[in-house]
């Protein structure tokens, strides 16, 4: 497992813990909910791939077609 993945979940939490509290300061909830949800859903999509590699994985080392 890379080391970069777990700065890019990092940088991605940060990021969105930012605009989040300047989207709530503004007065803009409904926004700072949005920009919560969609850095869920991209730490999701990377967490998938990792999914996705290690079934391929599985399958080539126990030789499941």
């Amino acid at each position: 497992m890379n080391v970069d993945l777990i700065f890019k979940i990092a940088a991605v939490g940060i990021l969105v813990a930012v605009i989040n509290q300047v989207l709530l300061k503004a007065g803009r909830e409904e926004m700072a909910m949005m920009t919560t949800l969609t850095g869920i859903v991209i730490v999701l999509l990377m967490v998938v791939n990792l999914i996705n590699q290690l079934f391929q994985s599985i399958k080539s080392i126990f030789k499941l077609y």
